[in-house]
């Protein structure tokens, strides 16, 4: 159910959802041109929030884009968390190169459209923690800017959906071979005690958790190798994970329809868990 009462932002004003409105020339919902972020909030303080900048900087600069608010979205992000219920959240902002004639190239002298919103944050359940989730696999079909957190998500819906359609939580992505990332997350293998993550490439979106997790693996002296990984190893590793704002790091127990990795979590996944939650804290 949407709460139509609740406060978010449009183009410098705070108000009530219900009365959120854009125009349909709006070039996000014509060409879905525009890019996003997602920026988890833990009673009430943003998770590594000067990353969360960066990647938006990035995703603007890549469809050249300029930043309609330079310095000023601690401001206004926080601002919104404080007009909000709830202290844990999950903060959606939205930028498109605006209201403008349907024409393919960019129009001149048009100010973007700002959208932001927050959302109660949810997490995994205590029963996906402990027991993982299923995922399918699939071939990676999309766009080769990965790596930019465009609104353009129509390969990722249809990824997602196809997990859905299969009682799964994510599907695993694989292009010529190699593993990319999920439909909503970046993944990541154990072998032989060792994290092993895909490079951060215009392939995969360079995840915010994705770098937490390696920096939690790292300060607690587990190995980690930063390289590309065939599709072989990936199915064959110790452990596989998920990780993104929502999923925080989360094992997967089910490939295919199949049990993985013994079914369960393993040991090097529930001690970086362990280590990933006094971390956010």
């Amino acid at each position: 159910m949407i709460d139509a009462d609740r406060i978010v932002y449009l183009n410098g004003e705070f108000l009530r959802l219900g009365d959120a409105k854009i125009s349909v020339l709006d070039r996000g919902f014509i060409y879905g041109d525009g890019v996003y972020e997602v920026v988890p909030v833990y009673r009430r303080k943003p998770f590594r929030m000067p990353q969360h900048l960066a990647r938006l900087s990035h995703s603007l600069n890549g469809i050249r884009l300029a930043d309609p608010h330079p310095g000023r979205w601690d401001a206004l992000i926080g601002e919104l968390i404080g007009r909000q219920p709830f202290d844990d959240q999950a903060v959606y902002l939205q930028i498109t190169r605006g209201v403008a004639r349907r024409d393919h190239a960019f129009p001149q002298n048009v100010a973007p459209t700002v959208f932001m919103m927050s959302n109660p944050l949810a997490l995994p359940s205590r029963e996906q923690v402990e027991r993982g989730v299923a995922v399918v696999t699939a071939e990676d079909n999309r766009w080769l800017r990965c790596d930019l957190k465009t609104t353009s998500l129509v390969g990722n819906v249809l990824m997602r959906q196809f997990a859905a359609d299969h009682d799964a939580i994510e599907t695993i992505l694989f292009r010529n071979g190699h593993l990319t990332e999920a439909s909503a997350s970046n993944v990541l293998i154990v072998r032989n005690e060792t994290v092993i993550a895909p490079p951060k490439d215009n392939l995969i979106l360079p995840g915010i958790t994705y770098d937490a997790t390696l920096e939690v693996a790292k300060d607690a002296n587990v190995a980690l190798e930063v390289r590309p990984v065939q599709r072989d190893e990936a199915l064959s590793a110790d452990e596989m994970w998920l990780s993104s704002s929502s999923k925080e790091v989360l094992a997967v127990t089910r490939v295919d329809g199949k049990p993985f990795a013994g079914g369960s979590p393993g040991p090097v996944f529930r001690r970086i868990y362990e280590a990933f939650q006094a971390r956010k804290q």
